[in-house]
């Protein structure tokens, strides 16, 4: 199975990104990984690096996909960071959101789990398939049907290194097709598109470079001041099924004409 991928992670207007990203691209496996440490608590950088590494070094790109050990990463991760809170007590209250997509090569299947407001979306026949759930108050309250006007859309009820007894979320195994794409991101990605803009963008492209660099440039047009990160993520040939032939409703990432 051909994977091809691309990826951005940048500052914005802060003064550091405390995003990490990362992936193992293996003979018979993958694994992509996107951390956001928590702002406001000293050491969110320091958690998302432990956790991005914390996945990356377990997972072995040579064997087939095992959801039991994904399930072990995932809570692995979370060991490590409680253990550096616990050695460092100026860290004792950091935490990252983490979101990781997992690829068997060999049987076409993926599985992803996430942790916080970080997301994975996927993208089959070029329109939008299925997103993960936000652990985050606004979810919970949208799930109950309460208003969220008003509510802080960045408080969590869960991310990694806040709730030692709390697991990840963790997807069913699901049998890939050909040109299916995923996009994993922090909100500080997400924030800036609308469902319908993030078809509308994978629909104007050939590659997954030509779709990040896309939304890069659109994204950077904005006055958002938060870190933002992102990977895409293609299966097989995703521009034989999503490259439209017209643009109705691109104009924002479409370049302006000039006078």
């Amino acid at each position: 199975m051909n994977i091809t991928i691309a990826s951005t992670s940048q500052r914005g207007s802060r003064a550091t990104n405390q995003d990490q990203t990362g992936e193992v691209i293996g003979q018979r496996s993958a694994c992509f990984v996107v951390c956001d440490g928590i702002a406001g608590l000293p050491g969110g950088e320091v958690a998302a690096r432990i956790a991005r590494d914390a996945i990356l070094a377990q997972f072995d790109g040579e064997q087939h996909l095992d959801a039991q050990s994904i399930r072990r990463y995932v809570t692995g991760a979370n060991a490590a960071i409680r253990r550096r809170q616990r050695e460092d007590a100026t860290l004792a209250k950091m935490g990252t959101t983490l979101v990781s997509l997992f690829i068997d090569r060999d049987y076409s299947l993926a599985y992803w789990a996430h942790a916080g407001d970080s997301r994975l979306y996927l993208f089959r026949r070029g329109y939008l398939s299925e997103v993960t759930t936000d652990h985050s108050l606004v979810q919970q309250m949208k799930d109950a049907g309460f208003s969220t006007q008003g509510i802080n859309g960045n408080l969590l009820y869960f991310a990694l290194g806040l709730d030692e007894a709390r697991d990840a979320s963790y997807s069913d195994v699901l049998q890939l097709e050909d040109g299916d794409v995923f996009l994993l991101c922090t909100d500080g990605f997400w924030h800036s598109f609308t469902e319908a803009e993030l078809e509308q963008s994978l629909h104007m492209v050939n590659s997954p470079n030509e779709w990040i660099a896309l939304m890069d440039r659109a994204r950077q047009n904005e006055n958002n001041s938060d870190n933002y990160s992102a990977i895409a993520v293609w299966v097989g040939s995703p521009q034989e099924t999503t490259l439209m032939h017209s643009f109705p409703d691109a104009g924002r990432f479409m370049p302006s004409k000039r006078g």
